[in-house]
Order: structure tokens, then sequence, then C-alpha cells
């Protein structure tokens, strides 16, 4: 009976020496059938307080994480591609990414960040490419808007997303097609009862207020992205502090008749020598946005490329560039790329259409903090307007263009390095 017993243990411990010693890799090449959940399993992951490492450039930025029954039963359920490798293994590939000729790092991620959408009280998630893959994902967020971050809750949260917004107080350009539209009718009264309340005259001067708390949110160590308008909007709006760009459409009262030569734009994160559009019929904020380039070359020709960056150099460009496709489709919005002419030289340009002289993808500091204007609406709806059903991105789970929002989002919970120079 004693030997029984004995054999038994034994049994119990080799079990349980088998189950530490070997690990889970969630691979981000074309073998994953679901990517875009499988960030969804390191954000579940991070949440239970176990640490990934993300394998940068090893097929396609995976996932390397102790075995835990837990997470393997969370990946069979949401449909997520995993191996399960013996502790030899996981070696073995830590060893060859940390070969100094090799183009890979490893980036260990501590804790799940904490996510704020800019929003207003009528956003649906399907509005907003970024709420949308996070609701797919099963990333959790919390929306906020003016009230919350002019009464100051932006440090409570380590990354902020804003949704496709107008900081400049001219309701997105929409007047000429849609000003007699209810939803824009509502819109307008909505803005400036919110304005009223918060002490502001003006829609525009509470949205600078609110880039401004922003812009302070990043110098103290805050992530920002944003999309399509709430892109060249924002650096606009700061660019623009106390210089009425707005005609009396938008805010009751004639636009400054000298703006464009009061633009400053030592105040701006990206954005440089830039004209603005000021016609209230034209639905365009500025020359920044180069939808008009795009328009004309068609949805058949238009792709944009990932920057192939050195992982052991430039970890964080390369963490925000994980792909398992470097040519990326490209899509429309309201701003649909960049002219890389008016993009400061201090800026990285991530993703470009070098034929057509455009950026679509960027990235920068700003004190402490960091910030990635992506343009276009949705990476898998190449022209989306007004009124258009949402996105099944069941259809779309290896959407390229949805992952870099992902990597941003992810991008918070690493223990980064520092970039070198």
């Amino acid at each position: 009976m004693s030997c029984l017993r004995a054999l038994l243990v034994l049994s119990l411990l080799t079990t349980s020496l088998l189950a530490n010693a070997t690990k889970l890799l969630i691979p981000m090449d074309g073998s994953q059938q679901n990517h875009l959940k499988a960030y969804g399993i390191a954000f579940w992951t991070l949440g239970r307080e176990a640490a990934i490492d993300w394998l940068l450039n090893y097929r396609g930025g995976s996932f390397l994480i102790d075995h835990y029954e837990e997470v393997q039963q969370e990946c069979v359920i949401r449909g997520v591609t995993f191996q399960v490798i013996a502790d030899g293994q996981a070696a073995a590939i830590l060893a060859e990414i940390g070969d100094p000729e090799v183009n890979m790092e490893v980036v260990r991620l501590e804790k799940a960040p904490k996510i704020a959408v800019y929003a207003p009280d009528g956003f649906q998630p399907w509005d907003d490419a970024v709420a949308m893959v996070m609701t797919y994902a099963e990333i959790p967020y919390e929306r906020i808007y003016d009230r919350e971050i002019i009464t100051g809750v932006l440090p409570q949260y380590d990354w902020l997303h804003l949704h496709h917004e107008d900081f400049t107080g001219q309701y997105g350009k929409f007047y000429r097609m849609y000003h007699n539209a209810p939803w824009y009718q509502a819109n307008v009264q909505e803005s400036e009862e919110m304005a009223a309340d918060l002490g502001f005259a003006k829609v525009s001067q509470m949205k600078l207020a609110v880039a401004t708390k922003i812009k302070e949110y990043v110098s103290g160590g805050g992530y920002l992205f944003t999309m399509c308008s709430g892109t060249d909007s924002y650096d606009i709006a700061l660019a623009a502090d106390g210089v009425d760009i707005c005609t009396s459409e938008f805010d009751h009262d004639p636009i400054d008749p000298a703006a464009q030569s009061k633009i400053d734009f030592e105040k701006t994160f990206a954005f440089k020598d830039f004209r603005l559009v000021t016609d209230p019929m034209v639905y365009e904020f500025s020359n920044i946005d180069a939808t008009d380039i795009h328009g004309a070359i068609g949805q058949t020709r238009d792709f944009f490329t990932l920057f192939d960056f050195s992982a052991k150099w430039d970890v964080v460009p390369t963490m925000l560039c994980q792909s398992h496709e470097q040519v990326v489709r490209g899509f429309m919005g309201q701003t649909t790329a960049f002219r890389k002419e008016l993009v400061k030289p201090s800026v990285l340009v991530m993703g470009e259409n070098k034929a057509q002289g455009t950026a679509k993808y960027i990235h920068g500091e700003f004190g402490l903090g960091q910030w990635t204007f992506y343009a276009g609406h949705d990476p898998e709806d190449y022209q989306h307007m007004v009124g258009d059903p949402p996105t099944d991105l069941s259809l779309h789970p290896n959407s390229a263009g949805y992952r870099l929002i992902l990597n941003n989002i992810l991008f918070p919970a690493a223990r980064k390095k520092k970039q070198k120079t």
C-alpha cells in the first residue's frame, strides 16, 4: 500500500513539474486563425496578473506565456491558435531572439492598461473602429467625454483614444450636407448646452480646453491614440489657441479674418505649415488631409507600407508595427492620410504610401508621454459613409489594419526600454 502511495505521489509531482516546465506560444504569423482575439487573450491574461513575453518580429509578433490551464481553455473558447511547448523549446526561441544579428526582441508585458475612449453619450461602439475592435476582442474600456476630461479624470487612465472627433468646434464640417438633419441639430444643441454648463462661451473654447487637458495628460506620461478627424482637428485646435477659426455657421459670429497668419505651429504634436480650409461648405479642415490624392488612385491601388524598424534599437515603433503583413490595404476617412511635407521632421513615420507622398501611421513623444495618429476611419470598410452598417469583425479576424490599433492598446502594458539615439 505504501508503495502504491509513493507511486501516486511521484505521478502527481511529475505532472506538476511538467505543467511548470511548459509554455503557451500564441503565434501571430499566418498560422493564427484569429489575430484580433489573440490580443484579447493577452489582455485577459495580464488582467490575472500573469506576465507575457511579446516576441517582437518572431512569427509576426507572437506571445509567450507560462502554461496555465485557464489561459489554454480561454484560447479554445475564443478560437485563438496556440501551441504548448516545452521549457527547452521556449529557451531555444528566446536564445534565437537574443542573437544580436537577428532583428527580434523580447518585451515583457506586465499589467493590463486602463483604457478610456473619448466619445459622447450617443456613441455606439460600431461608430468607431477602436471601440469596435475592443468589443470584438473582449478588451474592457470606459467611455469619457468633455465633462469628465475638464473635471480632471484623465490621470486615472493609462491609454486614451479619441473618437473620430472635431476639436475645432465646427461639428465635423458636416454643415453643407447635414445641417438640416435632426442628428446634426441635436449634436449642436447638446454641445452648446455642455459648453455653457461648463462655463464656456463657445463650443470651440470648450474643445480647446479639452485638447489642452489631453496635451497635459500626454506630457505627464499618458498614451494618446487617435484616428480619422481626431488627428488633424486635434492639432489644428492646439495651433489655433486664442484664434477664432469658426465661421458664423458654427459659432454665431464671424471668423477672424487674419486667422491663418495667427496659427502657431509650435503648439502642435505632428503637423506644420498647413493651410486652413475655413469655407463652411467644404468638408475639410485643412490641407493636411490627403483624401483627394487617395480618392484619385482608387481602392485597388490604395495601400500603405509599414517600416521595418530595428527591434533591438527602436523597440517602441517595432511594437507598434507588429503584423503578419508589411503591406496593408488602405482605407478612407474624413482624414484619410497626411501629406508628408506637412509632417514635422521630429515625427516618426511608421506607415506610408511612398508613391503618393502620404503618411498613414505616425508616432511621436511629448514630455513623458507618447502619441500615435492613424489616418482613416475603418480598416476593413474602404469608404465608410454616415449611416452605413457596422463592420462585422468576425469576417476579418486576421485584419492587419486592425492589428495596428491593437498594438497601440497593448503598448502601455510593456516594460519599455529607453529609445537609443
